[in-house]
């Protein structure tokens, strides 16, 4: 059986899979993230995701199979991870009291056989007002500035989250029931 290389420095997407009792490794992808405005955001998020496991793949796992993840936030345009305070400012105002999508990509390389999928899990978030002393109280924690949207619904920013529609650990940063059904579907491989 292929071993598992886990294309993301993300501490959440490496709990997810720890989570499950999955035993893999963790290679950071080093690639550019630019959100291009010219494509579709899902298109994007998965090609993103596509360009992290590629770049891990080109470091000859002969036979690794690659999972990659890419996250974005969308309300009116892409969100992705702020590059200040005053950036994250902005992004949790645009979320205060309305809905967004989150979107995740997924890329799976099996380099043995070089096949590539990548795919897509949409997932709707619904915030309550978020008054100005909340959001500055929660951008001086720190969490928000390495997440899509400014947020992680893991940790603080649960308190702003009325609902959502879809899959919690798409929001996370990692589908695993799209995952899980890629890897059986597409490389017969079981996360259980």
């Amino acid at each position: 059986m292929s071993r598992i290389i886990l294309a993301s420095n993300s501490p959440r997407r490496k709990e997810i899979l720890e989570n499950l009792g999955l035993q893999f490794h963790v290679v950071n992808s080093e690639i550019n993230e630019i959100l291009k405005e010219n494509i579709h955001p899902y298109k994007l998020a998965s090609n993103l995701a596509l360009q992290k496991a590629e770049n891990v793949a080109s470091n000859n796992y002969a036979d690794g199979l690659i999972v990659a993840a890419d996250t974005i936030v969308i309300r009116d345009n892409v969100l992705g991870k702020p590059q200040n305070q005053q950036d994250a400012y902005e992004m949790l105002k645009k979320l205060s009291g309305n809905a967004h999508e989150v979107v995740t990509g997924v890329a799976i390389i099996d380099c043995k056989r070089n096949k590539k999928i990548t795919d897509y899990e949409v997932t709707k978030v619904y915030f309550r007002e978020i008054s100005d002393e909340e959001i500055y109280k929660y951008i001086a924690t720190g969490e928000p500035m390495d997440k899509a949207g400014a947020y992680g619904i893991q940790g603080k920013a649960s308190l702003f989250i009325k609902k959502i529609d879809g899959d919690y650990f798409n929001v996370v940063g990692l589908p695993i029931y799209k995952l899980g059904k890629l890897m059986q579907e597409h490389f017969n491989y079981n996360l259980l």
